[in-house]
Formats: C-alpha cells, sequence, structure tokens
C-alpha cells in the first residue's frame, strides 16, 4: 500500500544516494506507467515502471516524475546495480508520483472544453450553454436563458468560437476582478493593486512586492467565493510577502472559511483549457 501525506506536491526533484540491499524483483504489471521516451525498465512492488535514465556530471542521483513519466539523472561513473538500488528505496514516491501524474492526465482529458453550439461553458459556478446566432454581434449574456450567445454562423470552426468566447470571459473577469480587488484592498488596508490578468497553466495567482497582482483569468469560472479567496490570497500577500501563519491569519481576517476554498483549488489542480 502507498504512503499517504497529509500534502500531496506537484512535480518536484529529488536527490539520493543511498545504498542499501535490494529486494526481491515482484511480478510486472500497470502497463500505465510506461513512456515513449522511457530507456529503462525495473520492477517496483507489482508494477512494471519504466524510465528515462540519462548519465551527467553529478554527485547524486536526481529523480523527476512529471507528464512524460519518471527520469532519473545519476552520475556518469554510477553503476546501474546502484541506481537500481535507489529507485526501490523511493519506490513508494515514485509510484505515488506517477499515479498523479496519470490522474492529472486524465484530469485534463476530461477538463477539455468543446467549442461547438450547445456546449456547456462554466461561469461564476453556473453552467451556460453556448448557442451560435448569427443574428447577434459579439458575445452576449442570456442569464434568464442559462445561455451565451455568440454572434457566429453555424459554420464557424472551433477556433474562432473559442476565440470569441474566452476574449468575452477575458473581460467578464477584468470587470469582476476589479472591485473585488477594491474591497479586499480596503479591507486589508492595503493599495489598490495594479492588477493583470494572467494565462498561467497551473497557477491562479501572484503577487508582487511592488503591489502589482496577476489572476488567471480562468477563476471566472469558478464561484464568486472561491474567486474572493484568491483575491484576498493575494493582497494578503501586500501585507506577508510569504505564507507563515501570520499570513494565513491576516487571509483568515477577511475570508473566515478560507479553508474550503483553499482545498477546492488545491484538488482543482487542471485548469480548463
Amino acid at each position: 500500500m502507498l504512503k499517504r501525506l497529509a500534502n500531496l506536491l506537484q512535480d518536484k526533484q529529488i536527490s539520493l544516494f543511498e545504498a542499501e540491499p535490494e529486494p526481491t524483483p515482484a511480478k510486472p504489471s500497470l502497463d500505465a506507467f510506461n513512456k515513449p521516451r522511457a530507456m529503462r525498465e525495473l520492477c517496483l512492488g507489482e508494477h512494471r515502471v519504466d524510465y528515462e535514465l540519462k548519465r551527467a556530471r553529478r554527485r547524486s542521483i536526481g529523480f523527476v516524475v512529471g507528464a512524460e513519466g519518471l527520469r532519473v539523472s545519476a552520475p556518469r561513473w554510477l553503476p546501474q546495480a546502484d541506481i537500481d538500488r535507489a529507485l526501490q528505496q523511493k519506490s513508494d514516491w515514485i509510484l505515488r508520483k506517477l499515479i498523479e501524474q496519470r490522474d492529472r492526465a486524465r484530469r485534463v482529458q476530461a477538463s477539455r472544453q468543446s467549442w461547438c453550439d450547445g456546449a456547456d461553458l462554466a461561469y461564476l459556478g453556473r453552467v451556460l450553454k453556448l448557442s451560435l446566432d448569427p443574428a447577434r454581434s459579439g458575445v452576449t449574456l442570456l442569464e434568464a436563458d442559462g445561455l451565451l450567445a455568440v454572434g457566429l454562423p453555424s459554420s464557424a470552426s472551433e477556433a474562432q468560437i473559442r476565440d470569441a468566447v474566452q476574449a468575452w470571459l477575458q473581460r467578464s473577469a477584468k470587470a469582476w476582478f476589479l472591485p473585488r480587488c477594491q474591497h479586499f484592498a480596503t479591507a486589508l488596508g492595503v493599495a489598490m493593486p495594479q492588477l493583470s490578468l494572467s494565462s498561467a497553466q497551473t497557477r491562479w495567482g501572484s503577487a508582487s512586492v511592488n503591489g502589482k497582482v496577476r489572476l488567471n483569468w480562468r477563476l471566472i469560472h469558478f464561484t464568486p467565493a472561491i474567486i474572493d479567496y484568491v483575491v484576498a490570497h493575494e493582497l494578503a500577500h501586500l501585507r506577508e510577502m510569504n505564507h507563515s501563519a501570520r499570513f494565513w491569519d491576516v487571509v483568515r481576517s477577511v475570508v473566515p472559511d478560507f479553508e474550503a476554498a483553499r482545498e477546492h483549488l488545491r484538488a482543482e489542480s487542471i485548469i480548463a483549457q
């Protein structure tokens, strides 16, 4: 059974070089861990894991688990048997990270946005239907009908629909974020930040010491409560540029139940495209 940790980390690199008795290999299984770029294979517990090995001028072994699978960097002089022992020692970590990456890839696929007439679109925690309407100009939100009317013909390509809707979403995001920034700036006693939109794939927001705040425009898909948490989080950094206990106290002072929103975003590590 894999060891469970309280907080799962994203891709990370660790270094290790400690020798220990080599365990008895188990029966290979789970071909899902195999990757096209992999050059070597090893059994970790009940799983057969392919990995890419790179030799380099370094003093320790480095392990990276990412979208392409497991990559191992090792000193040029190190025997393969020592690399295999190091892999066995970190098998729990490696397998857990590979499973996270597999699940992440599945969530990426599930989060792919369809850009066609009748497709669902998340907006402020609600689900809208895209409706192509050549009689209209631009993009119009019809809240009463739960529709987002897009002024394009039925023959419009996915790229045309995507570009039109995403441009509208970005304008809507900026219009929504600005007053929330003003609200929390006043509540926290900080200057109104210089706000810009971000298109980062794995980051919801950022703040700099010069008072600039960037918010991912895709936050507009989420409920207002989650957006408020991210805004408050970034503006709290204008008082505490860290994640210390004092920082979280600042966040809690304006969003008392922020933990629920934080956990939701941690689970939502994939940003829909």
